[in-house]
């Protein structure tokens, strides 16, 4: 599927692709919900339907991945929420696997993240995968999420990498596409971000299951 002897650069997002997606899913739809519902008397109905019309409202956006954003907007603190079921942050099958064969190759190895510098920080503590990568960019530090098409004219300026020679691995359409348009090469889906959920379809891009099926070497 890849030819590494033409890749130097490895670019990997997080949720979904590096770690069970399951995680977020459940803290959003399920956790959140239910704080939220206690907080204001509501029904536990209620307060998903409310909560549902307040993330499609943002979705994409730079807030929709800020846990402050939703810390103001909910009256909640989110970071200490998320670490009320940090239990269930666990990482893809085969992902170590794929970080170690990277390494021995001598790829450079980046995280490029959409998630908030405070649920970087509790998932690279827990997963302890933070030594595999050598650098981590999170969008938040830029000012702008991986789905606007500027977004890789910034990251460029802190890591520059020859976009012919880069791998860019990812579970979200929308970023997907906005790294193709910028012309990155090397584009990978996973199809089963939620271990829990349904596989998605791979809308024209190479894919994965899981990381197995791309171990260098």
């Amino acid at each position: 599927m890849i030819d590494w002897n033409q890749i130097d650069t490895i670019l990997l997002d997080m949720d979904g692709t590096l770690l069970d997606l399951h995680f977020d899913n459940y803290f959003w739809l399920e956790h959140v919900p239910r704080r939220y519902a206690e907080s204001r008397g509501f029904s536990l109905e209620r307060a998903k339907a409310e909560l549902l019309s307040r993330y499609q409202s943002v979705e994409g956006t730079l807030e929709w991945y800020c846990v402050d954003h939703w810390s103001r907007e909910l009256g909640l603190d989110i970071a200490l929420l998320k670490a009320e079921v940090d239990h269930l942050i666990a990482v893809h099958p085969h992902v170590v696997d794929f970080l170690e064969s990277a390494r021995s190759w001598e790829k450079r190895i980046v995280l490029v993240t959409n998630a908030h510098q405070k649920a970087l920080a509790l998932k690279m503590e827990r997963t302890k995968l933070q030594g595999y990568f050598d650098a981590v960019v999170c969008s938040h530090d830029l000012g702008l999420p991986k789905e606007e098409p500027t977004f890789w004219d910034k990251f460029q300026q802190i890591e520059p990498f020859e976009k012919s020679r880069a791998l860019f691995v990812d579970d979200s359409l929308s970023v997907l596409e906005s790294a193709r348009d910028y012309g990155i090469a090397w584009l990978i889906r996973v199809l089963k971000p939620d271990t829990r959920g349904p596989a998605r379809e791979s809308e024209g891009f190479m894919a994965i299951e899981d990381f197995s099926a791309i171990l260098p070497g």
